[in-house]
């Protein structure tokens, strides 16, 4: 038996070997002949793309293709840029029925801003590959959603050897939940609204008070700030949770606020904006009725998964139409599967949406410039533009059509395999004995 498991080790260490993706780009590619959807610039009926050394180099119609490109002839093709999910769990989850293969949350505290979904990546993930296929090339990779505070998400390209190939953007947004999913159990948890709003507070107030400390520290040990005040501590003692809390707390970077109903968003909202966070509003599936307000907060949202049913006080529409809603409100949004299996169908909700009554391109911005936008990385992904990174996919349709079917994907430039284990299952069972 020992003898046999080293075999297999060795195996499947050549397995990997030979088959690992490099992340190298593949000099330079022209997508010629095209119909180019930009998002930003308009559609180019008849373009090329040109892509060099993992970025794109130019854009446009009647473009001069250097002779040591490698062409791609997309005649009859639709070319766009990789598109974004808003939150996932790619490389937290690989089958949800399995403990083993679940590494979401962190249950020893409610409050966990110190955690990072980076340190729990799993970069051989199968289910990175089902989402690429379907033209996702980026995602946040968010922790789930049951502790009042459940840490940091990370942006990740789909396509790497190792989670360090993958990262995009680590520690992009701290995520707060508020609402009957997050866990109360007396002794360990909050039990009641009531206290999860006061722990969330005087945590809060402990960073502000973390910040202060950490400045008198760095002053001379035994110095007085100034006449009348305390001298400086000699030893400061770093608090890895509340030390988290800091780049938020100075509006450095958003936190993504997870709540349904409309009474759970007004409360959370209303202490979040006691401390002037930068807040992202996340879900708000059961929130029509405040949308008016929720629109004067100049606030982003995320939405995600349109498919719910509305509640018996509901039209049958509400979930269907919400993103059309916060279009006509001036809301910017962003589609999100919240989903390790189910991300592959991201863009077929914004497929959804349009059928509801949102204008087709801002279904398609919401895919791809406006998360760019609401994570910070606007100057690098989403749109098909000159300096950017060459994340890029053609199909030979619409992108939110689900009969559409992707022929080639690049990230970072480098055309990525359109292997799925399914595939290769359906490969190996459909031979003929």
């Amino acid at each position: 038996m020992k003898a046999w498991r080293i075999l297999t080790t060795i195996a499947f260490l050549t397995l990997v070997v030979a088959t690992a993706p490099t992340a190298s780009a593949q000099g330079l590619i022209a997508i010629k002949d095209g119909k180019i959807l930009t998002v930003t610039k308009g559609v180019i009926e008849r373009g090329t793309v040109l892509l060099r050394d993992g970025k794109i180099e130019a854009v446009g119609a009647n473009l001069a293709i250097p002779p040591e490109a490698r062409v791609i002839d997309a005649r009859g093709l639709w070319v766009y840029p990789g598109l974004i999910d808003s939150q996932t769990q790619l490389g937290l989850v690989e089958i949800s029925a399995v403990e083993a293969t679940r590494d979401l949350i962190e249950p020893s505290d409610a409050i966990t801003p110190h955690m990072h979904t980076r340190d729990a990546i799993h970069a051989e993930s199968e289910l990175l590959e089902v989402a690429r296929v379907n033209g996702i090339t980026t995602a946040l990779v968010v922790p789930a959603e049951t502790n009042t505070v459940s840490g940091q998400s990370t942006l990740i390209h789909l396509f790497g050897a190792h989670v360090d190939e993958l990262i995009f953007v680590p520690d992009v947004a701290l995520h707060v939940n508020f609402g009957p999913q997050v866990r109360r159990a007396e002794g360990k948890f909050p039990s009641s609204r009531m206290g999860v709003i006061a722990q969330l507070r005087q945590t809060l107030l402990d960073a502000q008070n973390y910040q202060e400390q950490m400045k008198r520290a760095e002053k001379a040990p035994g110095e007085p700030e100034k006449a009348g005040e305390e001298a400086a501590p000699r030893a400061f003692k770093r608090d890895l949770k509340l030390e988290a809390l800091l780049p938020y707390l100075n509006r450095e970077k958003p936190v993504v606020v997870t709540a349904r109903e409309a009474s759970d968003i007004k409360t959370i909202v209303r202490l979040l904006q006691e401390f002037n966070l930068r807040l992202v509003l996340n879900h708000i599936g059961y929130a029509q009725d405040i949308l008016d307000e929720i629109a004067s907060w100049k606030v982003p949202v995320l939405v995600g998964r349109i498919y719910a049913m509305p509640k018996e006080e509901q039209r049958y529409d509400a979930v269907f139409s919400l993103p059309a809603e916060l279009h006509r409100r001036g809301i910017k949004f962003a589609f999100q599967s919240n989903d390790a299996h189910g991300v592959r169908s991201l863009p077929y909700q914004a497929g959804y949406a349009v059928a509801w009554g949102l204008p087709y391109e801002e279904a398609l911005k919401a895919l791809t410039i406006y998360p760019a936008e609401i994570f910070g990385v606007a100057g690098r992904v989403g749109s098909l533009e000159p300096g950017k990174l060459a994340n890029v996919v053609v199909a030979d349709g619409d992108p939110l059509e689900p009969r559409t079917v992707v022929k080639y994907v690049f990230i970072k430039g480098q055309a990525v395999p359109l292997e799925t284990r399914q595939l290769r299952l359906y490969r190996q069972y459909s031979k003929k004995p």
